[in-house]
């Protein structure tokens, strides 16, 4: 069977709709087949894969009895998201799967998007919601889902939606016919990258593409950091250049930018060439400067712009963040290297910026290097430099040319 396109509804309310989406698929030439998710009435239009088949792959006999449970919708809709990002998965495995779009209201976007995250990278998916327009983090995650936002509720067809839904038939059929891409079989290494490390991140790139890898840098808000560790998790990055840590600092201290707990972990398990640093371990993340916590008035705070407030770690805040490190670290298998810029871990973290504070970075760095078990293989190097200095960016690949030498020589 040729891969083919699932368009995904609760078919109880979104049946006329879905259908009309499925059309459009078709006409455009592509296979389609429609999903029905509802969890309530019967299907307004007959749904080429019934509700039933999705229940059946929930991993669990209460989860199967939730879902068409009608009791709690809250929990049905769950249960039956559970058990459609089974059911996707099975068909990508089977080779049945060419892309997924799902329509709907906050009910459809919370059923259809965990199994829209759980599906490949790259593999197309998008999702036509009337909650595309806010905070879309909790549904997109650190997937590829593209979020259209319908402009009227989708509750009818009319001269708006008709225009939104068919362009979003559209889209799907565009990214499922492109051409296949080149097939690129360099060395896959992500760094990550903050506004305030950009010189070094970007020397680094430079060096390590002219040495034949292929770079994914990632912004370290948060989200960046947890989307690189899923591609580390699922394989596809051979090595990590962690320039950038600063998501640690908003854990440990709070704020808008958090590492989450998770943070290290999938690379470290992943068992491959790791080198890290500092980078931006001088603030912590803010919206505008009225959103700063009131706790946290009178510390030194920096404007990065109208909407980015920073403010400059302590020295007993960095040794927490060394701590937390040193934590994660220790439970390394593989050899790592640290590379310590003692000349501060920022550009605004040198002599004559706002962030300059050695007793701070001091601090960071102690405790950090005695927090660390020694071990064979694991390596602290400290050097007299900024990190935007050019010599520490060619001590970054260094280290990891380094490293992924010794791996390939040990495979």
């Amino acid at each position: 069977m040729r891969p083919r396109a699932y368009a995904v509804a609760t078919m109880d309310t979104k049946g006329r709709e879905l259908a009309f989406v499925a059309d459009r698929i078709r006409a455009a030439g592509v296979e389609v087949v429609t999903v029905d998710v509802g969890t309530l009435d019967p299907p307004t239009v007959g749904p080429d894969i019934p509700r039933e088949a999705v229940v059946a792959s929930h991993p669990t006999p209460e989860g199967r009895a939730q879902a068409l449970s009608g009791v709690d919708r809250g929990r049905s809709v769950t249960a039956m998201g559970e058990a459609l990002a089974v059911f996707l998965r099975r068909e990508h495995e089977a080779g049945r799967l060419a892309g997924v779009i799902g329509i709907g209201g906050s009910g459809n976007t919370a059923a259809i998007t965990p199994a829209m995250r759980a599906l490949p990278i790259g593999m197309p998916k998008v999702m036509v919601s009337t909650i595309a327009s806010g905070n879309v983090s909790p549904y997109v995650g650190t997937s590829d889902i593209v979020m259209m936002y319908p402009v009227v509720d989708i509750a009818g067809l009319n001269a708006v939606s008709r225009r939104v839904l068919a362009n979003a038939a559209a889209a799907l059929v565009g990214m499922i016919r492109q051409d296949e891409l080149p097939s690129d079989d360099r060395p896959t290494v992500a760094m990550t990258m903050f506004g305030v490390t950009t010189p070094c991140v970007s020397a680094v790139r430079e060096a390590i593409e002219a040495r034949g890898f292929d770079a994914l840098v990632f912004h370290a808000t948060g989200t960046g950091g947890r989307a690189m560790e899923k591609l580390v998790e699922a394989g596809l990055i051979g090595g990590v250049l962690d320039i950038t840590t600063t998501e640690v600092a908003d854990e440990v201290v709070g704020g808008i930018l958090p590492a989450g707990p998770d943070r290290f972990d999938a690379i470290l398990r992943a068992r491959i060439p790791y080198v890290m640093s500092l980078g931006a371990l001088d603030m912590v993340n803010f919206g505008a400067i009225e959103t700063v916590p009131e706790k946290f008035h009178g510390r030194k705070l920096h404007s990065h712009n109208a909407q980015v407030t920073l403010m400059r770690t302590t020295a007993d805040e960095n040794r927490l963040c060394a701590r937390w490190i040193a934590g994660k670290l220790n439970r390394a298998e593989a050899p790592f290297t640290v590379m310590i810029p003692e000349g501060g871990v920022s550009s605004i973290d040198a002599p004559g910026m706002p962030f300059h504070d050695p007793e701070a970075d001091a601090a960071l760095f102690d405790e950090l290097e005695s927090a660390i078990e020694p071990r064979p293989g694991r390596t602290i190097r400290r050097l007299p430099m900024n990190i935007n200095d050019p010599a520490f960016a060619r001590a970054l690949v260094e280290a990891y040319l380094d490293l992924a030498s010794a791996r390939t020589i040990q495979e």
